[in-house]
């Protein structure tokens, strides 16, 4: 459940709406050019370019006229990216989701001198397009369609084949379901820096068994819906580099050792020159992580760097690009080895340097600036819940901090190649999103004014009270109480506790959001709920390495026994809880919890709505659960699984629960729920079930869906923990 800016996202409710916000800018295109002050973005349907530090000045690229075919209407723009030469616009549009995003689509391109707008692959099926990309020397573009690679000769329009034995299985240039889902792969090929060559994953999916979802109500007679979807304790599928010489066609396979089974090769570019490509390469069990420089004229592959984890190691953040530095001598790389997430520098033989000593984590890197010779990365060695811009010398050295102290909480930026200015986005729990242009390293407005993001926690009104509990194991845990509206407290108040608890998402952070239940129909402080989320060991806060892997092969055991007795210490030390009314709730991996706290601790928690829930661990695919609890290879490894799922627990169901699931979900299959409902039946536990029909993991599609959820949900939780003190 590792799924960043999906409508899966509402299992972390309160960081969604800014998270929604702050993508904005992005979802508009804005692109930086290479003097780092000026900018492109589409403004009313045309790709203009615009200078940071004068919002008056706008000099339109491609206008609406340009973006007209002969006899058509003008093609309104997706996405669209510069050639390098900054000659040629590659147009996105008409685009269609697949699983998450839409990444299939039609492409133009327009040619900013001779003033032509061409579509890319005529001939192809409408929108089957994916991630095309023009040539680094202006002359070709190359694209995926239906599982080939594909170049066009931009002059020409010639149309070459790259691949030919592209199946709905065997998937040239992109991937398959779970690489996409869990490594956040989508983008599967890389043109070489001289235009040469092209590189790209081959997944071979055959051996993956399909999931059948059975839609029932779309046509007279029902109908199944397969997914490739490999399951905790089967093989992935088979995963090779390949790359193509765009002239000849042909083709290598790189020599990457072992098996192309038993791995995986989440993130893959060019080493900086035309002849060397960098990849690395995670092992089954994603405890082992190699980097390897492998050479296309040799076919010899090399290990620069490795190691090794007792649970697990991430990929690599960006799934395109690589952070070299030195003309491609060095590159930055994110390492946990220590304890604390760190910036070291590697060269090409493998020697290392600590760059961003101490105990605190990197959460990301923002900027290599290698011409002023600072990192820019986002930290918060002192507050889990919020997030700072910092930088360190490239040679290393003590971190500083960048965002100014006078805002508290949730700091992000986009920061101009040149490391001199920023567009800066700021929000925390009592403060909107706001955003200002900025001049770095001062951090000061770029028209000299003074900053217009002055947050007032004296002025704000019914905000969250942040707060920090330690419970009876010793963990100090930290978390948000939104407090009811006129609050009294002579009185008890019923408390809803909102939780997720998985390695995948925070939930307790301070973003404008938080303290807010967007499922629940009305407001909830107004109609008298205690609101409360706290984030568990496990969960990707910067607190260092053990309290993330704390978790490991104890996924809906540790998490759920941190929430436990947290919610006990709440319980003592205020007195206005009516622990007669307890409420908790999750969606994903929060329902998944929601299901463990309800069975493992009834004494607990009095009521519970879980959404879409992996109520059988066995039943998730194998990267995301696999990463986390293991490879189930034996009964031992199966026992982590089966000790950890709600199903095993079903059994001591003792309060109210609604069950909340889509048939159509392709992500937490529908036979979760199914295998809860069994095991609940068996003992005679009696709960409500909504099934909601075709629906996938978000639980959005079709007319009045969403609204029906809020107003179910609201319902449930007023019948059964009812609002107001007493």
């Amino acid at each position: 459940m590792n799924k960043n800016f999906y409508r899966l996202l509402l299992m972390v409710m309160c960081s969604l709406l800014i998270i929604l916000i702050q993508s904005q800018v992005k979802a508009q295109g804005l692109q930086w050019a290479t003097d780092g002050y000026h900018y492109y973005r589409t403004v009313d349907g045309e790709i203009a370019e615009l200078d940071i530090r004068d919002a008056a000045k706008k000099n339109v690229i491609v206008s609406r006229a340009a973006l007209t075919p002969a006899g058509k209407s003008a093609i309104p723009v997706r996405r669209f990216v510069f050639s390098d030469d900054r000659q040629k616009v590659l147009i996105n549009t008409n685009t269609k989701r697949v699983w998450r995003q839409d990444t299939r689509g039609d492409y133009w391109v327009y040619d900013v001198k001779a003033k032509t707008f061409t579509q890319l692959g005529k001939g192809r099926p409408e929108s089957s397009l994916m991630f095309a990309k023009i040539s680094p020397d202006g002359t070709k573009a190359a694209y995926v369609s239906e599982h080939n690679v594909y170049v066009e000769d931009l002059s020409t329009g010639a149309i070459k084949a790259l691949s030919t034995d592209g199946t709905k299985r065997l998937i040239n240039g992109t991937f398959d379901w779970a690489y996409e889902e869990e490594f956040d792969c989508r983008d599967g090929f890389r043109w070489s820096p001289d235009s040469r060559n092209i590189a790209y994953w081959q997944i071979d999916a055959t051996k993956i068994r399909n999931y059948l979802m059975l839609n029932t109500t779309d046509s007279a007679y029902s109908f199944n819906v397969p997914v490739e979807y490999p399951v905790a304790g089967t093989d992935p599928s088979s995963c090779k580099i390949k790359v193509v010489n765009v002239t000849d066609g042909k083709t290598m396979v790189v020599n990457v050792p072992g098996d192309a089974v038993q791995h995986y090769i989440p993130r893959m570019e060019w080493a900086g020159n035309g002849n060397e490509l960098i990849l690395q390469q995670l092992n089954r069990a994603q405890n082992a992580s190699k980097l390897f420089i492998c050479n296309i004229s040799s076919n010899a592959s090399r290990v620069v760097y490795q190691e090794t984890d007792k649970a697990w190691i991430d990929a690599k953040d960006s799934p395109i690009g690589w952070e070299w530095i030195e003309k491609g001598k060095k590159f930055i790389w994110l390492s946990e080895k220590d304890g604390w997430r760190h910036a070291y520098s590697i060269d090409r033989f493998g020697q290392e340097k600590l760059l961003t000593k101490g105990n605190y984590d990197v959460v990301s890197i923002n900027l290599i600036d290698e011409t002023n010779g600072f990192i820019y990365f986002i930290a918060s060695p002192d507050n889990a819940a919020q997030r700072y811009l910092y930088r360190v010398k490239l040679s290393g050295g003590a971190a500083q901090r960048v965002s100014p102290a006078s805002q508290p909480g949730t700091h992000r930026y986009d920061i101009a190649p040149n490391g001199l200015v920023a567009i800066h986005s700021f929000n925390n729990s009592y403060t909107p999103y706001a955003t200002e242009t900025i001049s770095l390293p001062a951090h000061q407005p770029l028209d000299g004014k003074p900053s217009t993001i002055n947050p007032d926690a004296s002025a704000a009104k019914n905000k969250p009270e942040f707060f920090t509990v330690t419970t009876a194991d010793g963990v100090n845990m930290d978390g948000w109480m939104m407090k009811p509206t006129n609050f009294d407290p002579a009185k008890k108040y019923p408390i809803v506790f909102y939780v997720y608890g998985e390695p995948a998402s925070q939930t307790a952070a301070d973003v404008y959001g938080a303290g807010r239940n967007f499922e629940y129909a009305g407001d909830m402080a107004a109609d008298g709920y205690i609101y409360v989320s706290m984030d568990n060991r496990g969960s990707p806060v910067p607190k260092g390495r053990e309290w993330r892997k704390s978790i490991y092969r104890n996924i809906g055991i540790v998490n759920v026994r941190d929430q436990a007795m947290a919610a006990k210490e709440l319980f003592k030390k205020n007195a206005f809880i009516d622990t007669s009314r307890v409420a908790v709730w999750g969606w994903s991996g929060g329902g998944s919890s929601t299901l463990n706290l309800m069975f493992q601790y009834p004494e607990i928690y009095k009521t519970g709505i879980a959404v879409a829930a992996v109520g059988n661990q066995l039943s998730y695919d194998n990267i995301y659960q696999e990463r986390y609890m293991g490879v189930p290879t034996n009964e031992e490894g199966r026992s982590y699984f089966i000790k950890g799922s709600p199903i095993t627990y079903a059994k001591n169901l003792r309060g109210n629960l609604l069950y909340v699931h889509g048939t159509g979900d392709d992500n937490v299959h529908y036979s979760n729920a199914e295998q809860l409902i069994n095991e609940l039946v068996k003992y005679n536990k009696q709960f409500q079930l909504m099934s909601y029909p075709n629906r996938t993991h978000g639980i959005s599609e079709g007319a009045g869906t969403s609204q029906h959820l809020r107003s179910l949900y609201t319902k449930y939780l007023k019948e059964h923990c009812p609002p107001g003190g007493r």
